[in-house]
């Protein structure tokens, strides 16, 4: 009975399914060529391990470590402050070469996909085996981050084989082998299965993944509920769950957060806070949108936090047309003599774009100036990445000087 296949049939369809190695740290890496190959730790402004390198990994580090621990486990450990609008960038680059393969791409987190290769064998003149392995190359060549790939019938079972090799892995599970690889893997480590779940299944006697794939219909549906029935049929090599190529480009809002060491100074805390304008808008920009109102906020040293709404008179992107606001705002928010850990921007009341016009009060030469500045800087970003350029938006002096910037300074990193 147990060496017996599911399926007689190895490819009624092909999902991929994709997994970043170490995505964090992997950008981290990629961006900066002297950590490479060695143990580097993300989350400096947390202190705690937000995510580690395989290096790092193999030396004992794990996820949610401080980083007090950190330096007794590895002395050698290279601590990085988190860049989410970095690794967000990476992610977007990520699904951008998957789409060259398939049309249907489903981004699942920020660092993992489901790719539909049904049929894709022809055109590409390969196998299911030698795609996942150009998929692979590409983003190995394309992004410096290597990826581990798993090909099989479902969803849940290509998710299973992208786990079964890691890191840079590639494991296929056609339909006569979907047996083996659910024989030795424990029913709790099938994705949609809990902790209470996996409970549940040992008191009916399933341990194994296949132990519960292997188990009538009927029992299923009297024991467990439909969520359940779907995984069921998902391990017997049934599609429940197709890949949904629909992205995400509908947002109630935009935010950007930063952590810091904790200070009182004014201009840091201000700067900080600009860079969050400057990450938020780059990201509304992506998505063509545009917010009607801004939240800032300030988290204290005593973890105790203070926000302003403004409303703006023109929806806009562009951090220069948001300044007066910005900079009204931020001075009802400081208070000279308090040390800040955090700063925040949410962006609110987005609406598209093409749709916002310029009020009479509005320069058109500025406003042209400005739009083809920030082509050009998020065509740079896009490309570079995203810390390639810094803003100078932070007055040389104080936030409430009177000689605020129509347009940004920007550094180029070289």
């Amino acid at each position: 009975m147990k060496n017996t296949p599911l399926l007689v049939h190895d490819w009624n369809n092909a999902i991929l399914h994709i997994d970043a190695d170490a995505f964090f740290a992997a950008c981290e890496q990629a961006t900066n060529p002297s950590l490479q190959n060695k143990p580097v730790v993300v989350g400096r402004e947390r202190g705690i391990v937000t995510a580690a390198s395989y290096e790092a990994k193999r030396r004992g580090i794990r996820r949610g470590m401080r980083l007090s621990e950190v330096k007794k486990v590895c002395p050698e450990a290279i601590l990085v402050t988190s860049d989410y609008e970095k690794y967000s960038l990476f992610s977007f680059r990520l699904m951008e070469i998957l789409r060259r393969f398939s049309p249907l791409v489903e981004p699942y987190s920020i660092d993992e996909a489901f790719v539909d290769l049904t049929g894709l064998r022809r055109p590409f003149h390969a196998s299911y085996e030698e795609l996942g392995l150009m998929i692979k190359t590409a983003v190995r060549n394309e992004l410096g981050i290597t990826v581990s790939v798993g090909i099989s019938l479902t969803k849940t079972l290509a998710k299973i084989a992208s786990r079964h090799q890691k890191p840079d892995g590639l494991t296929l599970i056609p339909g006569r082998q979907i047996h083996h690889y659910l024989s030795v893997l424990p029913v709790g480590e099938v994705w949609g299965i809990g902790p209470n779940t996996a409970a549940w299944c040992a008191k009916l006697g399933i341990h194994t993944a296949l132990d519960l794939a292997r188990k009538p219909a009927g029992f299923i549906q009297r024991h467990f509920s439909k969520p359940f029935y779907e995984i069921w049929q998902e391990l017997n090599g049934t599609v429940v769950y197709p890949v949904n190529p629909q992205p995400k480009t509908t947002y109630l809002s935009i935010s950007k957060a930063r952590t810091f060491p904790p200070t009182g100074d004014r201009l840091t805390v201000f700067a900080h806070l600009s860079n969050n304008l400057e990450d938020a808008c780059f990201k509304a920009r992506r998505y063509q949108l545009a917010p009607q109102r801004l939240v800032l906020f300030l988290r204290t040293q005593e973890f105790k936090e203070c926000a302003v709404e403004l409303k703006l008179t023109t929806a806009s992107a562009y951090p220069p047309l948001l300044t007066p606001f910005f900079e009204q705002g931020f001075n009802r928010l400081f208070q000279d003599g308090v040390w800040y850990r955090q700063t925040g921007v949410i962006l609110t009341h987005l609406v598209p774009a093409h749709r916002v016009h310029p009020s009479l009060f509005d320069d058109p030469v500025r406003l042209e100036k400005i739009a083809r500045l920030y082509q050009a800087v998020d065509q740079l970003k896009a490309q570079e990445g995203l810390n390639i350029l810094t803003h100078g938006l932070a007055p040389s002096t104080s936030p409430s000087s009177q000689d605020r910037l129509s347009i940004p300074v920007f550094k180029i990193r070289v």
